[in-house]
């Protein structure tokens, strides 16, 4: 992010997102660090992972409940995520039906420069299986 300091708090919070499995909060990822005792404070992290999510370093999505959350991005470029509900694992996935369908409809409601997020929330095949 232009004007963002590339700190050791930032490169810290960096390495945690990558270290976490599936998108997490910046209270979950804040509460790690604080284990770890890097005296690192939650607004660091909320701005460390805001730059992170600018520059397409990390995914950035809303759950379900409308909370925020991130994860360290693996895919260059756009991009949509199937997340499981249960354990938090994400795969990211080109959905290239959906670019066609957000093209025309945008098009066919007269508006240019559109934008979308497709996330699919779900059970992953081993949440699936341990529930059977």
């Amino acid at each position: 992010m232009v004007g963002q300091r590339n700190t050791w708090q930032r490169e810290r919070v960096r390495d945690a997102l990558a270290e976490a499995r599936g998108f997490v909060s910046a209270q979950a990822l804040h509460a790690t660090l604080r284990d770890e005792n890097t005296g690192i404070g939650l607004a660091t992290v909320y701005r460390a992972l805001a730059g992170l999510a600018a520059s397409g370093e990390a995914d950035s999505l809303q759950s379900p409940e409308g909370e925020a959350l991130y994860r360290a991005c693996a895919m260059e470029g756009h991009h949509h995520h199937l997340i499981c509900r249960s354990c938090g694992l994400a795969v990211e996935i080109e959905a290239t039906a959906v670019e066609q369908w957000a093209r025309e409809t945008a098009t066919q409601h007269g508006f240019t420069e559109a934008e979308h997020v497709v996330d699919i929330f779900g059970l992953c095949r081993s949440c699936a299986a341990a529930r059977a």
